[in-house]
């Protein structure tokens, strides 16, 4: 039996699950959608939080801290990826022959039951094209379930289960854990070397992302590429599956006409095979969201929903939590708060900043692992150095222990006029005596360096 099998087997006769760091963000919700299935759930985390406190509310007993005690009862066990082989939980279920399955397989598990399965992945975007497909899908009525690697307004929180046939979660390649998905429509965004303490090189990405393309199924499925990025059309070069095409090229098969930016709102015509599908009036700045939404309606397209429901649904779309996100003003500059963690979405938030503002852009940066930092080390310095002034918070570890011997003070060093700040109480004076009327101020990371926001806006 497979594992796939064998982990619905279990879940189809209800058997006791236990969820190792079950407050994650997709995590939460994966607990909610077994035990709304009648499975008992037990789970355990690092932290006590929001989302472990909502699910012990609805009747599931969670631990705070990892022991192996935690697991006696459990039939399986569902890891999230930061619980290795050493996690005190994981070597009791490996001892004791209790099955161990990753939080990707769990999730593939689950999408197996859905008539559509909508998966998002690509190196960049896929928060921001999840959350406006949820906003379309939404619009339409479809009920949908969803899980979503950021917070969106629309559902207070990353996910939803719905009742309809539809899911759509976000998807990501590393590791290669949306290789144990089973897409309906397979939708790739874009494909950068990234992740490279994991992949070997930029090949083996595209490898990954041609192999996440072939998980589509004959002839029924799908799968939505972005025809303006070189890599994600080699990567899928010559695969023996449906492949439908969206960007600016006159060649792709979902288009925009007619694109205007006013007051940072995108407005175009979305064109499918040469004729109007609908209108969309976007209110987040930059190209790169333009083709989000253009992936968004492509997605739309296949799953029959009318041009109108995906109008309507983008036209209310404000933007996830951590997405070029306002968060307030100081000494009359504007400050917004940013996920973007590669030199690729530094350059689209960048271009987006410029699209709306004639100011100054004050940018400060939490790099993202040592590995990436390493590895992307001239392309950060190119990329930050488009910004007018640079503050530079020291690397946000992660999952890593710096074994290179690198620092953000390294990355200082190789941009003109930029500023190393060794704490956040330091980078929060030097933002606010930096800070002037008509400035952009950025904070840009997926550390903590949001955390930042609050004491830095009046």
């Amino acid at each position: 039996m497979d594992r796939i099998a064998e982990l619905e087997k279990l879940i189809l006769e209800k058997r006791r699950c236990h969820l190792i760091g079950i407050g994650g963000v997709s995590m939460s919700p994966l607990a909610k959608v077994l035990f709304d299935r009648g499975v008992p759930v037990s789970g355990s985390d690092i932290n006590d939080s929001d989302a472990v406190r909502e699910l012990r509310d609805q009747g599931i007993t969670i631990h705070i801290g990892h022991r192996s005690e935690n697991v006696l009862g459990a039939a399986f066990v569902i890891r999230t990826a930061a619980a290795h082989e050493d996690n005190p939980e994981v070597e009791y279920a490996r001892d004791n022959g209790i099955p161990v399955f990753e939080r990707a397989e769990a999730w593939g598990c689950l999408m197996r039951h859905y008539k559509n399965a909508l998966c998002i992945s690509g190196t960049h975007g896929k928060t921001t094209t999840t959350s406006m497909c949820t906003h379309i899908l939404m619009a339409a009525r479809m009920d949908p379930t969803v899980m979503i690697g950021g917070t969106l307004a629309l559902l207070h929180s990353g996910y939803r289960v719905g009742k309809g046939d539809t899911i759509v979660l976000e998807s990501c390649e590393y590791y290669n854990s949306f290789l144990s998905f089973f897409p309906t429509i397979a939708v790739i965004l874009d494909v950068e070397a990234d992740h490279l303490d994991f992949f070997k090189d930029l090949e083996d990405v595209k490898r990954s992302f041609r192999a996440f393309a072939n998980l589509v199924p004959v002839p029924d499925g799908v799968v939505i590429a972005n025809i303006d990025d070189e890599n994600t059309m080699d990567a899928i070069d010559g695969i023996r599956r449906r492949v439908v095409t969206f960007g600016f090229s006159p060649a792709a098969d979902i288009r925009a006409k007619n694109l205007t930016v006013e007051n940072g709102v995108s407005k175009f015509d979305v064109i499918y095979k040469m004729k109007p599908y609908c209108h969309i009036e976007l209110a987040i700045p930059g190209r790169h969201n333009v083709k989000n939404a253009l992936a968004a309606a492509a997605a739309a397209i296949e799953l029959g929903i009318p041009g109108e429901a995906v109008a309507r649904g983008l036209a209310a779309f404000r933007g996830a939590a951590r997405r070029f996100e306002f968060k307030g003003s100081v000494n009359g500059a504007r400050v917004y708060d940013d996920y973007a963690h590669h030199p690729g979405e530094l350059h689209a938030l960048l271009d987006a900043v410029r699209s709306i503002s004639d100011g100054r852009v004050v940018l400060a940066f939490q790099p993202h692992t040592y590995s990436r930092t390493k590895a992307l080390f001239d392309d950060f310095a190119r990329e930050l150095s488009r910004a007018d002034k640079v503050y530079l918070a020291e690397i946000y570890a992660a999952r890593e222990s710096n074994t290179i011997g690198i620092s953000s003070k390294d990355l200082a060093a190789a941009i003109p006029g930029a500023v190393f700040c060794p704490t956040f109480p330091e980078l929060t004076e030097n933002l606010r005596r930096e800070a002037k009327p008509g400035d952009v101020i950025l904070t840009v990371g997926a550390g903590n360096i949001y955390t930042i926001c609050d004491g830095l806006c009046e």
